[in-house]
């Protein structure tokens, strides 16, 4: 009897020490996943971790090309929808009545098929007119 209840106790501390191992990870892993992926700022007060938050997002202005590649290559590649090519200064100048300006406010504001900004929420006037201008040939 005493040989059983031994093979039993053995198992049973194992179970039981993994048990608690994986209950403290487990609740660690649940508080990672229920911490807040953010934060709301209000203009012109502090916001906690910006920097932190530029650093990770690249920080500064990115390239003409970074921003072709992630956001106007998908269309303006293929010309999706009637969107003028890369490289085909034609098309481009005949929608460049105003210039590199007008092209530019009709990004800013999202012409026919094109959202606003061509999905690049968070790009900047500059970074926008260099892509343009990168894109045209102007």
């Amino acid at each position: 009897m005493n040989l059983i209840k031994n093979m039993l106790v053995a198992p049973a501390a194992v179970l039981a020490l993994w048990a608690a191992t994986a209950q403290a990870t487990t609740a660690e892993a649940i508080a990672e996943r229920l911490k807040p992926v953010g934060e709301v700022c209000v203009m012109g007060e502090e916001c906690k971790g910006i920097e932190a938050v530029a650093s990770a997002a690249g920080g500064g202005a990115r390239t003409a090309d970074d921003i072709i590649a992630k956001h106007c290559g998908a269309c303006h590649t293929a010309g999706v929808l009637g969107a003028p090519k890369i490289g085909d200064t034609a098309a481009w100048q005949a929608r460049a009545t105003n210039g590199i300006d007008g092209l530019l406010a009709h990004a800013i504001s999202g012409l026919n098929a094109m959202p606003p900004k061509g999905t690049c929420n968070d790009c900047t006037d500059d970074e926008l007119r260099a892509a343009i201008e990168k894109m045209s040939g102007l």
